[in-house]
């Protein structure tokens, strides 16, 4: 457990990501160098310990430059979702109050964008060519010598967004360790995970999803401080995942269940001919896994399918394949031996068997060491209830322990492991000037798990499929597509409360009633 200059000295050569299948490789060596010319570098711009650096990059080498740079300099590192619109892209480096935007060429017009007019941020620079406005990455590098000294390295820290109900996102900021880089005391988690998945130094780990989500960087980065290899897909591809497992001899792996059916949907013949022997682990999480595409994956790569429930705040629970089958639908028992506690809505302990309420876990004792929303001390407030904090899910556990969701927070989707928060989505399109009334649901889906729907009142307009294109389309100027509904249904009215709060459950049961659980 250390940061990445252990292993540039210890083993220089050996890969400490590799792109694609073999495409390109990156020594320890190599990574140690540059990314402490850019930490030198941040620092020469007077960056001081709790600023921010803001990336917007697809899987790309400097991808972790970046993030051990800002680890070894007491920073925090928030990577922007690359399929964001400007306006969002905008408000997230405006947020995370930003001194360095360090953003890749082929999204310079996002990019130029967030960066425009914001005061705060000391420098920007693009890789890959040239961003207007923007200073060139390497010749930052080049600046600095590659022999200068980096005393006093500081551990840093990730902050991810994670969108709330009102519709924005939030940073979710946990305070920096205040310890040395590397320091073992601030790496518990590290431990944890080691421990909890059987990770060493000889694993060669593929990860087949944007780097900006919390899994795959959390488990890139666990596989870069203690010497071992991970394997990144520029994008997913389901022969290519297995020809990489079959081809680098993959030991460990993390996959979102969208990814499982596409595996899966492969034809036989092709799915028979790869050699998948050497896959010792393979864990899925980020989203509810349809219990038949569970069973599918362990009848064909073995009981080596572990699932795990977290969020970005913490939290966790751990299932493996031999107690998925005894508790089918399960998301497992925490993961360290803790409590999982369950409250009803006046926050009384639930302790009868399969009693439905919101899922709590135990906080840190010391209150400087649990995690905030950023800017946002209400959201951060409603997360507690004195020692416990909530991800917002409902749930139940069994006579056993294990934990089972029945609902998720604030009506959240999630489509092929990736969150969308319905609110945004309707603040859009109630902006549109032939809409009265709106609600946004995720319906099922069967290549996606969930798929995003829009049920609209129109207001003096003809409701049909013109309408609906015209929506749709609306949506997709303003916010990410992945946010905007796929599919467009047209009601007279909708089921509020006096108050006006929506019944969105009653809208949602209509297109769930004939599926399995969605949960399961």
């Amino acid at each position: 457990m250390s940061t990445i200059h252990v292993w540039a000295e210890s083993n220089p050569d050996k890969p400490a990501a590799v792109f694609g299948n073999g495409d390109v490789a990156v020594s320890y060596g190599a990574l140690e160098e540059r990314s402490r010319r850019l930490a030198l570098a941040f620092r020469a711009m007077g960056l001081e310990p709790g600023d921010g650096v803001a990336v917007l990059l697809a899987n790309e080498v400097e991808f972790f430059e970046v993030f051990w740079a800002c680890h070894r300099a007491g920073l925090y590192f928030t990577p922007l979702n690359f399929h964001l619109m400007g306006a969002e892209a905008r408000y997230i480096v405006d947020d995370c109050d930003a001194k360095v935007f360090i953003a890749s060429v082929p999204h310079a017009e996002i990019a130029q964008y967030a960066a425009e007019g914001n005061e705060k941020l000391r420098a920007r620079f693009a890789i890959g060519g040239s961003i207007d406005g923007f200073d060139d990455y390497e010749d930052v590098l080049a600046s600095v010598s590659a022999s200068a000294p980096l005393d006093g390295a500081l551990e840093g820290a990730t902050m991810l967004y994670s969108s709330g109900t009102t519709g924005r996102p939030k940073g979710v900021r946990a305070p920096l360790p205040g310890t040395s880089a590397g320091d073992p005391k601030a790496l518990m988690a590290v431990l944890g995970f080691k421990a909890l998945f059987g990770l060493d130094e000889n694993d060669r780990y593929l990860s087949p999803a944007p780097l900006y989500h919390a899994a795959p960087l959390m488990f890139c980065s666990v596989q870069q401080r203690i010497g071992a290899t991970p394997y990144i897909m520029p994008r997913f591809d389901a022969e290519l995942a297995l020809n990489m497992i079959q081809d680098q001899a993959i030991s460990t792996s993390q996959w979102v269940p969208t990814m499982l059916r596409r595996l899966l949907q492969l034809p036989e013949e092709v799915r028979a001919s790869k050699d998948v022997s050497s896959l010792r682990l393979a864990i899925h999480a980020a989203a509810p896994c349809p219990a038949p595409v569970k069973q599918s994956m362990i009848d064909w790569w073995g009981p080596i399918i572990v699932e795990y429930y977290a969020g970005t705040e913490g939290g966790g629970t751990l299932i493996r394949s031999d107690e998925w089958l005894r508790h089918r639908g399960s998301v497992g028992r925490h993961w360290s031996g803790g409590t999982i506690h369950i409250l009803d809505e006046n926050g009384a302990e639930l302790s009868t068997p399969r009693a439905e309420g919101a899922i709590y876990f135990e906080a840190p004792e010391q209150a400087s060491r649990r995690f905030r929303y950023h800017k946002d001390d209400e959201k951060t407030a409603g997360a507690y209830r004195g020692n416990l904090f909530t991800l917002g899910d409902v749930g139940y556990l069994d006579e056993e322990g294990y934990l089972y969701l029945t609902d998720r927070k604030a009506h959240m989707i999630i489509s092929g492991g990736v969150n969308i928060y319905p609110q945004e989505t309707e603040d859009v399109l109630l902006t549109h000037p032939k809409v009265d009334d709106c609600a946004v649901v995720g319906v099922p889906s069967e290549e996606m798990g969930e798929e995003v729907k829009a049920v609209v009142v129109p207001l003096d307009a003809d409701a049909g499929p013109e309408l609906e294109r015209e929506l749709i389309d609306f949506c997709r100027e303003q916010i990410a597509h992945y946010k905007c509904p796929r599919s467009i249904d047209f009601e007279t009215d909708l089921p509020r409360q006096p108050t006006g709060k929506l019944y969105k459950r009653l809208i949602r049961d209509k297109y769930w009633k004939d599926h399995e659980g969605r949960l399961v």
